[in-house]
């Protein structure tokens, strides 16, 4: 068995923190008076809403999917007292924004790709949030930080998204992810062998 990553996904107990990898991608943040918020996402297919569902049930937060107004999946949290943190953090005066300093992990990582994450042209796309475009750069960053250097790609290019290209990039973000987590997804998930059959 290959040793695991300290940042890996599966190296670590489940933690509420880790829904932050939600916001990476088009995910929101709802603050209810400062106490309590919950979050919410748009989804394009059905293997994220469940993925997404049971990774929030992992951490002991109920989530539940509900339609969206764009004809999207949508998959909300109720107002937890617990969520507040991420609220405090992610939100700004203008909106979301990306907390300073952000550190992703595999826990972070797998919860952006299975929100956001696909395989495009040879490489691995995570897709940003088009409404917050101040929060690109800064995620841009924190995926270099971690040893992930992507590209950054317009909407004209297939984004807004950062994509990881390269196989030993692809293969570091595969073994951060861990594996996909339902049959369903595993043409969208960054899986070693997908990586070795494009590298």
């Amino acid at each position: 068995m290959p040793q695991l990553s300290f940042y890996s996904a599966e190296a670590n107990t489940p933690r509420v923190r880790d829904l932050a990898g939600l916001l990476c991608g088009s995910g929101q943040v709802e603050s209810f008076g400062g106490t309590a918020a919950r979050l919410s996402v748009v989804v394009d297919e059905p293997w994220r809403v469940a993925a997404i569902t049971a990774a929030c049930a992992e951490r002991g937060v109920v989530a539940e999917p509900a339609g969206a107004e764009d004809g999207g999946l949508l998959v909300r949290t109720p107002f937890r007292t617990d969520l507040a943190p991420l609220a405090v953090v992610w939100t700004g005066a203008a909106g979301k924004v990306v907390p300073a300093g952000l550190a992703l992990d595999g826990a972070l990582l797998r919860l952006w790709a299975m929100a956001a994450g696909r395989w495009m042209d040879s490489g691995y796309l995570l897709e940003l949030d088009p409404r917050a475009p101040e929060t690109h750069e800064p995620l841009a960053g924190a995926l270099a930080r971690c040893g992930l250097a992507a590209t950054m790609l317009g909407v004209r290019g297939g984004g807004p998204g950062l994509r990881v290209s390269g196989p030993r990039r692809c293969n570091r973000l595969a073994e951060l992810v861990g594996p996909v987590p339902n049959a369903a997804g595993r043409a969208s998930w960054p899986v070693v062998s997908r990586v070795r059959a494009t590298g």
